[in-house]
């Protein structure tokens, strides 16, 4: 191909290239065509050349050799070559390559030309790649250029105006004044870039925005203007007169009413008359609207006027155009906290727009309608969103589960309507709700005693017919808890169903032998299992053969409940009955935690503290700051290794995968009273003693009681201790979280301790509880055990 080819040649040339390889063949031919023609400097080809690599640069080559190119050609006087100059400065310059400085003298000259066109070419390329160091020498020039006579200029030196204030901020105020005079203009695209500027003005300086207030009348004016004028040839689109100013000057008013009553008052009756003249018919008619029912949504407007604006929303749901019911739902998710009232009037559509096949759109539906629920809807709107529920996306299903968790909490009519919600929610998408869930429900089912037998028999009738779902282990707690309702049979709110001790056992069986059910599950049948011993009495053996087969299952988890479980049944079998007991009632701390919430914390505390302590073991180095618990002993003492003690009764349970019940800890006894005590602690009514008794010749047991005879409850009442690293330290579960006032009960907490290398033993204790709805944490350091 000839380096002189025309520039339609070189387009024809690249598309009729088979391969990828071939046009970058014919691309790297012509640009060292052109390389060499820039070094002849031909000035015949100059603007062939650089519109060739112009299109170049489009297909996406690099093209930076022609920068210098375009610097020159716009220095030319020709306008064909400026043209084609300004035209490459703004595709292949930007304001961080130097080579953009060395056309600001040439822009500056351009801009005091005489022909209009050359002024436009020069307003344009500073509006494109002006840099800060451009705007602000060339700002003056602009502005006079505000001010001119001719409209083409105006209307161009305007949109510059806003680039530069975008760029240097303080450059504003030159503005101000010429922004003002522009809406005196007639011509639209001049006031259509004075809105612009005007808007950016007041989107960047409170003190402007005060000023251009003053400006609402003209602008309402304007605006009627549009709105009420006849057919223009020049300015209609679709019947609707200018349709682009229109929206451009309801962002201003938006903008100039917002938290402002006396600028909001004198377009109210303007934004009516839109929002009642305005053809909805079409697209454009559609767009001027909602920039209407943002305007008043945005300012503070009459109520009338607002009900007016939600209502076109609501015609804008029955539109055709997914796009627009999509912006309609947005808008209104934004203002039902707001205009509840309203928006319910459409709760029906609404609903309607959840069987949409636009993903999008259903997923804005579903948003909406859950806010929509209320204690007046809330048996109606339920109802659709569970059919929702079975049929929605995969995607949506862990949304709308979480949503009617949250409102059937907030707005249940009764208990059983709650606990039927929840049990169908998670029969329909058990394997996609929330980890929180099940632990949620149990604390539900725990605290309507009156609705025990009814749920244990609506749940274990869910087990038989799928153990697949997440339902399987709230089921397998019921029936761990309440089996011998199930056995009794007596149940007023459902059909009786006979069922015996080897159905229910058959069923849990069947859970933990089945493929799909995960550890965390049969860990929850596991216990139920146990848990049964005591609310059966035919087939005990059953169960302990049960259980001893899991005592060496390759799960960790469940070979501990199964050891722990087994030896309930040999060496602790006085005790099984009083620590398989019903679990007593879930109660909200202070904090606005279940005590079941504050259990999983507490384990996952221990658990880190465990896996700081092997590495401290193994690192055979003292402890940094972070393996330091307390930070309290500096110096040439030992370090101390940390333990956290759970803040919770043994009988509290945790969420799925935690360990429900340590049944060993805390079995071993107490120590006797008769051992010698001091005061440790004693602040705000908290008092807090230890007691030491010497168990071995390495081994310690301390007792840690506290008491508050303060006027008012403390909760969350947590001890966590450390001592030197060689000592071995082990704390049981406190025998409460919580200190009643004026010394009603005590805390007790019993702490083991092994000293083999005859150390020096030291303890420092931290306290940490709840008064007042106020968090106290405080720590103390014994030097020396009482008693030793």
């Amino acid at each position: 191909m000839s380096p002189s080819v025309p520039l339609q040649e070189m387009i024809r040339a690249i598309r009729s290239a088979r391969t990828q390889c071939e046009e970058r063949g014919v691309i790297q031919r012509e640009c060292a065509a052109i390389r060499a023609q820039f070094r002849q400097n031909d000035n015949g080809g100059r603007s062939h050349n650089l519109a060739k690599l112009l299109y170049v640069h489009m297909l996406g080559y690099p093209a930076h050799f022609g920068q210098m190119e375009c610097v020159r050609m716009i220095a030319s006087p020709r306008y064909s070559e400026k043209r084609v100059g300004y035209l490459g400065a703004m595709m292949l310059l930007d304001e961080k390559q130097d080579a953009s400085l060395l056309i600001t003298n040439s822009i500056k000259n351009d801009l005091s030309h005489s022909n209009q066109y050359i002024q436009s070419l020069a307003l344009c390329t500073l509006a494109c790649m002006g840099s800060a160091e451009m705007c602000r020498d060339l700002a003056p020039e602009i502005d006079r250029l505000l001010r001119s006579a001719n409209s083409y200029i105006k209307k161009k030196a305007a949109l510059c105006a806003v680039h530069i204030v975008r760029k240097v901020q303080d450059l504003g105020e030159l503005f101000v004044s010429a922004a003002r005079s522009l809406l005196s203009e007639k011509n639209h695209g001049v006031l259509h870039g004075a809105v612009v500027l005007i808007t950016e003005l007041c989107e960047r300086n409170p003190e402007t925005l005060e000023r251009f207030r003053k400006t609402v009348p003209d602008l309402v004016q304007i605006m009627k203007g549009l709105v009420i004028s006849g057919y223009s040839p020049d300015h209609d689109v679709a019947g609707v007169s200018d349709p682009f100013l229109q929206v451009r000057i309801l962002r201003l008013l938006r903008v100039l009413g917002r938290n402002n009553e006396t600028a909001s008052d004198a377009m109210n009756d303007l934004l009516a008359q839109v929002a009642t003249n305005t053809d909805s018919t079409k697209t454009v008619g559609n767009a001027v609207l909602y920039e209407t029912v943002l305007t008043v949504l945005d300012i503070k407007s009459e109520s009338g006027l607002r009900v007016l604006a939600v209502n076109i929303l609501g015609r804008f749901l029955l539109n055709n155009d997914r796009n627009i019911r999509y912006i309609a739902m947005t808008s209104l998710q934004k203002i039902v906290v707001t205009d509840h009232n309203a928006v319910q009037r459409h709760r029906g559509t609404i609903v309607d727009c959840l069987k949409d096949q636009d993903a999008s759109v259903k997923r804005r539906a579903l948003e909406l309608s859950l806010a929509l629920v209320s204690a007046s809807n809330i048996r109606s709107m339920m109802k659709e969103l569970l059919v929702f529920l079975s049929s929605c996306p995969l995607e949506l299903k862990a949304q709308a589960a979480s949503g009617i968790f949250i409102a059937a909490e907030r707005y249940a009519p009764s208990q059983r309507w709650h606990i039927d919600t929840i049990l169908h929610v998670l029969t329909t998408a058990g394997g996609d709700v929330r980890d929180e869930t099940v632990p949620n429900l149990i604390q539900l089912i725990t605290n309507t005693s009156e609705l025990h037998c009814y749920t244990v028999h609506k749940l274990y009738r869910a087990l038989l017919k799928d153990i697949s779902q997440s339902l399987v282990q709230v089921a397998c707690w019921c029936i761990g808890e309440y089996g011998d309702l199930l056995l009794r049979g007596e149940c007023q709110e459902t059909e009786p169903v006979q069922v015996t001790e080897d159905d229910v056992l058959d069923a849990l069986e069947t859970v933990l032998q089945s493929h799909m059910s995960s550890p965390a599950t049969r860990g929850f049948a596991l216990t139920a299992t146990m848990k049964l011993s005591t609310r059966i009495s035919d087939n005990v053996d059953r169960i302990r053969s049960i259980v001893s087969i899991y005592g060496s299952c390759i799960d960790l988890e469940l070979q501990q409940r199964a050891v722990e479980y087994n030896a309930l049944f040999k060496k602790y079998d006085h005790m099984r009955a009083a620590v398989l007991e019903r679990m007593p009632v879930i109660q909200r701390n202070s904090s606005g935690q279940n005590s079941e919430d504050a259990s999983e914390e507490t384990i996952k505390e221990i658990q880190l503290t465990k896996v700081k302590q092997e590495e401290l073991v193994l690192a055979q180095q003292p402890a940094g700051p972070v393996c330091d618990l307390l930070d309290l002993l500096s110096g040439p003492q030992e370090p101390l290794q940390p333990s956290l003690a759970p803040a919770q009764p043994i009988s509290t349970t945790t969420s799925a995968g935690g360990d429900l019940l340590d049944l060993l800890g805390g079995l071993e006894l107490t120590p006797p009273s008769s051992a010698p005590t001091v005061t440790i602690y004693e602040k705000h009514g908290v008092t807090l003693t230890l007691g030491c008794e010497q168990e071995s010749d390495s081994g310690l047991l301390a007792t840690l009681t506290a008491s508050n005879s303060s006027d008012s409850d403390i909760s969350s009442f947590t001890l966590q201790a450390a001592v030197p690293k060689s000592v071995q330290l082990h704390m049981k579960a406190p025998s409460r979280d919580s200190l009643p006032a004026r010394g009603a009960a005590e805390l007790t907490q019993t702490v083991v301790l092994s000293n083999p290398n005859k150390v020096n033993l030291k303890m420092r204790i931290r306290i940490s509880y709840t008064s007042r709805g106020s968090a106290v944490q405080d720590t103390v350091q014994v030097d020396s055990l009482p008693g030793l």
